[in-house]
Parts: C-alpha cells; sequence; structure tokens
C-alpha cells in the first residue's frame, strides 16, 4: 500500500501566481463638460494563475466479497512511455497516455502512486471600470462594470481518471468538464474558469 500513502497532497499546487491593479485616471481635460465627463474614473484588475492538481488514477472496478463493497484496482506504470500526450484532438490540448499504464498485476495495489499525474493547470483575468461620484463630505456612489475572464480564455478541470485501453470510446486521461463546472457549490458564472460573463454594481463608501 506504499504508493497509496506516500503520493502528493490532493492539494498540493506547485506554483500559483496572483496580482492586482489599481488604476484612477488623470484629469487631462481642462473644460467643464471633458472633466464632468472623465473625472472619478478607475481601471482594476485582477490576474490569477496556477499550475494544476495532482490526479488519482483508478483501474478495473470489482466486488470484494470481504467488505461488501466495490473497489478499483491499482494501476502499475509501463517504463518508458510518456505520461502524457499532447495534441488538438483532446480537449485542452492534453491528455494522460493510456499506454503508460496497465492494470496492477499484483491485485489491488499498483506501483502507480496516488495523485501520480497533474491535471490542468488555469489562468484568468477579470478587468473593472469604476466611477465615484461625491455626494456629500465622505459620502460617495461608486458605478462598477465588471467582466470575469475578460478574455475568455478556456481553462479545463475535471479528467477522467477511469482507466481504460486506448482505442475508440475511451476517454482515459482526458479532460471531461471546464474548470467552472468541476467545482460545484456555486453556479460557472460566478467561479474561476467559466466563460466571460459580466456585471454591473452599485457601491454606497462612507
Amino acid at each position: 500500500y506504499g504508493p497509496y500513502f506516500r503520493g502528493n497532497s490532493d492539494y498540493d499546487v506547485r506554483h500559483n501566481f496572483s496580482a492586482a491593479l489599481s488604476y484612477d485616471l488623470h484629469d487631462a481635460f481642462k473644460g467643464r463638460l471633458a472633466r464632468a465627463a472623465w473625472h472619478g474614473w478607475g481601471l482594476d484588475s485582477r490576474i490569477t494563475a496556477r499550475t494544476g492538481f495532482p490526479v488519482t488514477l483508478f483501474g478495473n472496478a470489482f466486488f470484494d466479497p470481504a467488505t461488501g463493497k466495490y473497489l478499483y484496482q491499482g494501476l502499475d506504470v509501463v517504463p518508458g512511455q510518456p505520461l502524457y500526450l499532447n495534441g488538438p484532438q483532446y480537449p485542452g490540448g492534453r491528455s494522460v497516455d493510456p499506454a503508460a499504464f496497465t492494470p496492477a498485476n499484483s491485485g489491488i495495489v499498483g506501483d502507480a502512486p496516488r495523485n501520480f499525474v497533474r491535471g490542468f493547470g488555469a489562468w484568468q483575468i477579470d478587468i473593472a471600470l469604476r466611477r465615484d461620484f461625491p455626494i456629500h463630505e465622505r459620502l460617495k456612489l461608486q458605478f462598477r462594470a465588471e467582466a470575469f475572464n475578460a478574455l475568455n480564455h478556456p481553462n479545463f478541470g475535471t479528467i477522467n481518471s477511469n482507466y481504460c485501453a486506448a482505442g475508440p470510446g475511451c476517454t482515459f486521461g482526458e479532460a471531461t468538464a471546464t474548470l467552472a463546472n468541476s467545482l460545484g457549490v456555486l453556479s460557472p458564472l460566478y467561479q474561476m474558469g467559466g466563460a466571460r460573463s459580466m456585471q454591473f454594481a452599485l457601491k454606497l463608501a462612507f
């Protein structure tokens, strides 16, 4: 059982980058009408990028009469085979190579550790355009127009981790959903990795 106890953590993300930018537009116009139109505008942006989460691969399912449960057979690593395949025929341009694994010869446990391969990384840019409207002394109203995943960059999430030999109908190692649809809990519109979405907001600051 060593390979299953000594694998990578489920949350082992090796690289994670986050940056934020906030810029207030200067009043470059002297005229009253121009100043009224352009005064108080600002731009905010947030950039996030990370590498992929680890993924545990599973072999064939079988019924264990001792426990009364269905279990998954482990996988053995095939020496000399690449772990990943790249090409436009795969969702996201990459897949785990089925030829790199085979059902375990030793029974339940194979020599492929848990969380042995990596899923897809993700990056996204969010942008907000805002304007402040002074009302009284420290009281102001802020208008915001926000775009999430402004570049509409596709991010992929869940991959098929159940082993099958390469061939027609086998999607082992391929992405089966976008990142936003893989996270659960909230609507994909409010998750990282969804399609471009926009919203307008008003905020009262005092």
